[in-house]
């Protein structure tokens, strides 16, 4: 079990980006109301698979997706 506390940092790093959260956010926001972070057009098929199996599946990721999703919009 990954007993490990997710920040910013290491989702950035699991989904293989620059850990520069702000300028991450400030380049792509806002994403329209109606998407799903998942389905913004910036992620590779790889990266959109994870986040949306973190929401759908509740993972530990979840809480971190979401406030990113949360900043995003």
């Amino acid at each position: 079990m990954d007993t490990n506390q997710h920040n910013f940092d290491t989702l950035f790093t699991q989904l293989g980006l620059q850990t520069d959260i702000d300028r991450f956010v400030a380049e792509h926001r806002p994403l329209a109301a109606d998407l799903h972070i998942w389905q913004a057009p910036f992620w590779s098929q790889a990266q959109a698979d994870f986040l949306r199996e973190s929401i759908e599946g509740d993972s530990d990721w979840a809480e971190m997706v979401d406030e990113l999703d949360r900043r995003l919009h």
